[in-house]
C-alpha cells in the first residue's frame, strides 16, 4: 500500500473513532436526528426474532414473551395479589350503540357485589355515560373511563365489546363473554398488570404488524401509516420494528397498572383521536395494536395460549403438549364432520339419480360418526379433566411456571 493510500486509511480510521465517540454517549433518538437516519431504523431486535438474508422477519412461536423488546424508559413493576379471602373489585367498561343491547350484563352479574359496569352510549349524547365524541371506535370510550375514573378506579378493569358472543372470544369459552369474565383470573391480571383475554394468536401474534411497512395489507390498513402516528403518539420512542398482541382489543387493566402512567398521558391520546383526520376505524385499529405497548412497554406481548388459559381462566390441560393434542384432536373433529358432510351431499345426489360424480362408498356415514362420536367424548372429558385441575391454584401456578408454596392462592 503507497503511504499516501495508508494515510488516507488511518485518517478514515480516526474519523470514524471521533464521530463513534461524540455519539454514543446520546440517547438512539438523538444521534438518529443528528445524521439523518430515521428514527426506528435502528432499534434493537427483540431477542426472539431471527432475521434471515431476506431480511424477513420471524418470531419462535415457543419463545416466552419476556423475551420481546421492553421499553426502558417506563418501568413497569409486577403486581401482587391479594392475601387469600380478600376480594377484588371489578368493573366491566363496555363501549355501545342506542341500537346495541347489553342486557346481558346486568343478567348475569346483578347479583355479584364485586362487579360493577360502566357501560357508555357512543351515540346519544343524552345517556348517563358517553365519550365526548363518537370517534375511535372503542378506543374513544376506554380512554374516557380511564380520564373519568383515573382516582377511583376498580382492582381489575375489564375492557369489553358489546356483544355478548364473538368469534374472538375464546373458542374454549364458547366464545361467550359471560365465561370469559366469569373465569377470568383477578390474581392473574394484578401480577401481570395488562392481560389480553383473548388466548389464541390468530390473528395477532407472533409478529402481526411491521410499522412502516409500505406495501398495503387488505387485512390490515392501518399497518402502512403506524409509523407515522407513532410519533405522534410516542414522540420520545423509538419506533419498533414489529408489534404484536393478539387481537380484538379486549383486556384487562389492574388500577395500579393504569394510576403508572400519569392522567395526562391519557388525556393526549384522546386528544390524538379527537384531532386525527383518520377514520374511525383506522383511528381504532391503530390503538387495537397499542394497547399493549401503552400498558407495558414491549412491542410483542404474545402469552403462550396454554399458559393463558390455565393461569388466565383455569383451564390447563397440564402443559402445551397437552394442550396441542388438544387442538390437533379439535381440528379432526372438524375434518370428520366435514367428511360427513360432504358425504350426505353426494348419497344425496345419488339417491336423485344424479351420477356425474363418484358413487358413495358404502357404511362410510356409520364409520365417521362412530369415529366423530369418539373424538366429541373424547374432547368433551378431556376439557373437563382440564377445568378441574385449573381449580387447584397448585397446578395453575406451575403449568405457568411460577412460584407457588401451601397456603398461597390462586
Amino acid at each position: 500500500m503507497s503511504p499516501c493510500k495508508r494515510r488516507m486509511t488511518l485518517y478514515s480510521f480516526i474519523a470514524v473513532a471521533v464521530l463513534i465517540g461524540l455519539f454514543a454517549p446520546l440517547p438512539a433518538t438523538l444521534w438518529q436526528s443528528y445524521l439523518a437516519i430515521p428514527q426506528g431504523t435502528l432499534t434493537a431486535f427483540p431477542n426472539n426474532i431471527n432475521v434471515s438474508a431476506s431480511h424477513q422477519i420471524s418470531l419462535d412461536r415457543n419463545v416466552q414473551p419476556d423475551s420481546a423488546t421492553i421499553d426502558a424508559k417506563r418501568v413497569f413493576l409486577p403486581g401482587n395479589s391479594k392475601p387469600i379471602g380478600q376480594r377484588y373489585s371489578r368493573t366491566l367498561v363496555v363501549p355501545r350503540t342506542k341500537l346495541e343491547t347489553t342486557n346481558w350484563i346486568n343478567e348475569n352479574f346483578n347479583q355479584d357485589p364485586d362487579i360493577d359496569w360502566k357501560v357508555y352510549v357512543v351515540d346519544l349524547e343524552s345517556a348517563p355515560l358517553h365519550p365526548p365524541k363518537n370517534k375511535g371506535n372503542e378506543a374513544m370510550v376506554y380512554l374516557s373511563y380511564i380520564i373519568d375514573y383515573y382516582h377511583n378506579l376498580s382492582d381489575v378493569n375489564i375492557f369489553m365489546h358489546a356483544h355478548r358472543y364473538a368469534w374472538h372470544n375464546n373458542d374454549l369459552l364458547g366464545n361467550d363473554a359471560v365465561e370469559l369474565v366469569s373465569r377470568l383470573s383477578s390474581e392473574r391480571v394484578q401480577r401481570e398488570g395488562y392481560v389480553n383475554l383473548r388466548c389464541s394468536w390468530d390473528p395477532g401474534c407472533p409478529a402481526w404488524m411491521r410499522p412502516g411497512t409500505i406495501e398495503e395489507d387488505v387485512n390490515k390498513q392501518e399497518e402502512t401509516m403506524l409509523a407515522r402516528f407513532w410519533s405522534e403518539l410516542f414522540p420520545q420512542e423509538p419506533i419498533p420494528i414489529v408489534l404484536a398482541q393478539p387481537c380484538c382489543a379486549q383486556f384487562a387493566i389492574s388500577g395500579d397498572r393504569i394510576r403508572n402512567l400519569p392522567l395526562t398521558t391519557y388525556t393526549s391520546y384522546r386528544d390524538w383521536l379527537l384531532k386525527t383526520n383518520l377514520s374511525d376505524y383506522l383511528s381504532g385499529r391503530v390503538f387495537e395494536y397499542v394497547w399493549h405497548f401503552i400498558f407495558t412497554g414491549r412491542n410483542v406481548v404474545c402469552s403462550k395460549e396454554h399458559i393463558c388459559y390455565c393461569d388466565g381462566f383455569g383451564i390447563c390441560f397440564g402443559g402445551e403438549k397437552e394442550f396441542d393434542a388438544y387442538n390437533e384432536k379439535t381440528r379432526e373433529h372438524s375434518r370428520l364432520e366435514k367428511e360427513l358432510a360432504e358425504w350426505v351431499t353426494l348419497n344425496t345426489k345419488w339417491d336423485i339419480g344424479n351420477r356425474d360424480s363418484e358413487q358413495p362408498e358404502a357404511g362410510k356415514r356409520e364409520e365417521l360418526q362412530s369415529k366423530i362420536q369418539a373424538s366429541s367424548a373424547w374432547c368433551t372429558k378431556t376439557k373437563q379433566d382440564a377445568t378441574d385441575r385449573g381449580d387447584i391454584p397448585m397446578n395453575r401456578a406451575q403449568e405457568a411456571g411460577r412460584s407457588w408454596k401451601d397456603g398461597d392462592g390462586f
